[in-house]
Formats: structure tokens, sequence, C-alpha cells
């Protein structure tokens, strides 16, 4: 089953926080949900002229907006859509 964002939407496979610090700590779910970046990788992109301008494109990874999007869970894997104006930033390799 594929995802085809319309207009502005982007799907974004999201990071799953780590689980262990460095230094070899486990961490429990309460202290991962506030220190984690909102980092996604762009897997589908709607047809808006914005995204093209804005050069985000399929295979980048971007930071969104903590409360942007909605969280779509298919064939289990955890997507969101989110709207071209909560991508923060593109996150150069």
């Amino acid at each position: 089953m594929n995802i085809k964002p319309v207009a502005k939407y982007l799907v974004l496979k999201t990071i799953e926080p780590e689980v262990k610090t460095k230094s070899g700590l486990y961490l429990p779910e309460t202290a991962k949900e506030d220190k984690t970046p909102n980092m996604a990788e762009i897997v589908a992109v709607g047809t808006s002229k914005k995204i093209a301008e804005r050069g985000l494109k399929k295979g980048d990874w971007v930071i969104y907006s903590k409360y942007a999007g909605t969280e779509v869970d298919l064939d289990g894997t955890k997507y969101m859509l989110v709207a071209v104006n909560d991508i923060l930033a593109k996150i150069e390799k």
C-alpha cells in the first residue's frame, strides 16, 4: 500500500528515538519524549510549487514542528502527513 500526498503535504518516515545513551544507560519512555527532535525522512511529496521552491524532495531529512501533522500507521510503519509550512529545517549530509 502506498501513500500519495496531495497539494502542500509531505509524507515523512519518523526516526525512532535512541533507547540507550552513549554511556550505555537505557532511557524510560518518559525521558525519550522530551529530548527527541522531530526528525524524519521524506518518503513522498505533494504537487504544490511551495515544496519545490523550498528545495524539498524524496529522500531528504528534515526537522518538523513538534505538534505538526497527522500520524498514520501503515503496514506496521509509522508515517507523518505534514504540511510544507511545518518543515523547520532541511538536514544537509
